[in-house]
């Protein structure tokens, strides 16, 4: 009989004490504790299970679980000895950040000292030992919501302290979902603020704390060490291209297909596969987001679970805002097509703004891309270059609809624009773009040149918009060679008795024209001169059937010809 799929719990006890449907993850202890490194932070995309890992770390070293053999009787870690005499002998904390997403430094520093009020609520007990001074019992009355970042930042290292001398050995501390105030704290403008306070905190609880006996972190992406691991030289780091703990965080086919097996999906396989397999860490390959499977076990239904759990607001704003290099990139991603880059896993978030490279480093950290291949250094100096693409084809489907989002201010003249492009009704081509353009500029617009001046940001995000919505009926393309130079938008049908189109775009230059109208004459000249039918003819498709247009902009009007 197959178990009950609950969706949602997190806590190891609550799931092994309700029999719910479980992927034995005990391993890791074994992994992770014969590892013995002081400090180790463990970047996985969402929603891969680390919580859960922790909550089991948790429940099998806490001393306030001693006794508690019957949550892993059955399971991998129960089968060693010295395993169940480990079991229960520690002193833990154990915090999360995963719920610190304010909008600004203040609140978000205030709803980290309230989760430190709250740990040294739980330990009150140590308060009324013997074992404290009477100035370390004020600084244990000081631990309230109102603390001092001072003492905030000191909060883990004298817990730690406090613990070591009642149990009479040191602390696991584990702390989970670190860095998601940080991207928070990246989008909404206040990051070297926090980053101040963070590095201070980490630095007394990790590195400088003799109390501590392991560390444990995990996060989605590896914060660059110059931002807050300066003086943690103690620090274990385990990305999505390291080996360690490969199979620990995900779900491996292996397992994906037993569980499809006991729920009576086996014949689903291969979509499942499809759909939810692709992700990578280090050498091993197809690994499934749990998030994903426990959703199809629940419901027998392919969706998007895994990539509409949360805002993907950060990704989001830096394609959309990203220049012409990010968004022709993102095309080719979505075509189905691998890019080359380098990849830097040091995530700096400050530096993020136009630079292509940590665009893709952060969106490979968050497991919508992978490494299909790596090309190792050559010669000193110079970077590998990794081939990445999607993940799968739920990530495709989630940028799909991130893409048709961006269009949702001016969907109905989007989608009015679309059909009159279609009918070739240029008339309505204007009239509709004119008022696209005034609701959407400000969108795509970024760092200190505005659209007015450079419409490059809006009208590939405008390209991005014709793939998702004319995908099943064009091949779009922007930036290509053909003839003897580069086009700015070609739709290919994938009918032949469709027409096809060119579209090149250009800003009206007062040195050179006179009106819109001159421009778009440019624009279609060039077209003209640089022979961008070139491509299409070439592939079968007769002159007569290429429409080419020109658009015209000065500031947020348009002329299309």
């Amino acid at each position: 009989m197959a178990r009950t799929v609950a969706i949602g719990i997190q806590d190891f006890e609550k799931i092994i004490e309700n029999h719910c449907f479980y992927v034995d993850k005990t391993h890791f202890i074994k992994e992770w504790w014969e590892r013995q490194d002081d400090v180790t932070l463990i970047a996985r995309p969402r929603r891969f299970g680390k919580t859960l890992n922790m909550s089991m770390l948790e429940k099998f070293f806490s001393v306030e679980y001693a006794g508690r053999g019957d949550l892993f009787e059955g399971l991998s870690i129960w089968q060693e000895e010295k395993y169940r005499e480990l079991q229960g002998t520690y002193p833990v904390i154990s915090l999360s950040f995963a719920n610190v997403k304010e909008t600004d430094y203040r609140t978000t520093s205030y709803r980290i000292r309230q989760l430190l009020m709250k740990l040294y609520e739980k330990h009150s007990f140590l308060r009324k030992c013997d074992l404290l001074s009477d100035a370390e019992k004020q600084y244990f009355e000081r631990m309230a919501s109102d603390m001092s970042e001072e003492d905030a930042s000191l909060a883990l290292y004298q817990l730690s302290d406090f613990l070591y001398r009642y149990y009479g050995k040191k602390v696991i501390i584990l702390l989970d979902e670190y860095d998601t105030p940080m991207q928070e704290a990246y989008v909404q403008g206040f990051w070297d603020e926090l980053v101040s306070f963070t590095r201070s905190l980490f630095n007394s609880t990790f590195k400088t704390n003799p109390y501590l006996e392991r560390g444990l972190m995990t996060g989605i992406t590896r914060v660059s060490r110059e931002s807050i691991f300066s003086d943690l030289n103690n620090l274990k780091v385990v990305t999505t291209t390291s080996d360690e703990y490969a199979t620990a965080f995900g779900f491996t086919e292996e397992e994906v297909f037993a569980a499809l097996d006991e729920c009576g999906y086996s014949e689903k396989k291969e979509t499942v596969k499809r759909w939810y397999d692709g992700f990578i860490f280090g050498e091993q390959r197809d690994i499934y987001n749990p998030w994903s499977i426990l959703n199809f076990l629940d419901t027998g239904r392919i969706g998007t679970y895994w990539a509409n759990t949360s805002s993907n607001s950060l990704v989001s704003k830096l394609i959309r805002e990203g220049d012409r290099r990010v968004k022709t990139t993102f095309e080719k991603l979505l075509r189905g097509e691998t890019i080359t880059c380098p990849i830097d896993e040091q995530i700096v978030y400050n530096q993020l703004d136009g630079n292509e490279a940590a665009i893709w480093s952060l969106l490979l950290a968050s497991g919508y891309l992978k490494v299909l291949k790596v090309e190792e250094k050559s010669v000193a100096g110079k970077q590998a270059m990794y081939e990445l693409e999607l993940t799968n084809e739920e990530v495709k489907d989630m940028f799909y609809g991130m893409v048709q989002g961006w269009f949702n201010p001016a969907k109905g003249d989007y989608n009015d624009f679309v059909e009159a492009l279609l009918a070739d009704n240029v008339d309505a081509m204007n009239e509709y773009m004119n008022r696209m353009t005034l609701l959407m500029f400000s969108s795509f617009d970024t760092g200190t040149i505005p659209s007015r001046s450079q419409p490059e940001r809006f009208y590939h995000g405008f390209v991005l918009g014709l793939m998702v919505d004319l995908a099943d009926r064009y091949v779009v393309t922007s930036n290509q060679e053909s003839g003897f130079g580069r086009y700015d938008v070609m739709l290919e049908p994938r009918d032949k008795n469709d027409d096809a189109m060119i579209l090149e775009f250009k800003v009206f230059n007062p040195r050179r024209e006179t009106s819109l109208e001159d421009t778009v004459q440019s624009a279609l000249a060039q077209i003209e001169e640089k022979q961008y039918e070139a491509a299409l003819i070439a592939r079968g498709i007769p002159a007569e059937h290429i429409r080419r247009y020109g658009f015209a902009f000065e500031g947020k009007q348009v002329l299309i010809g």
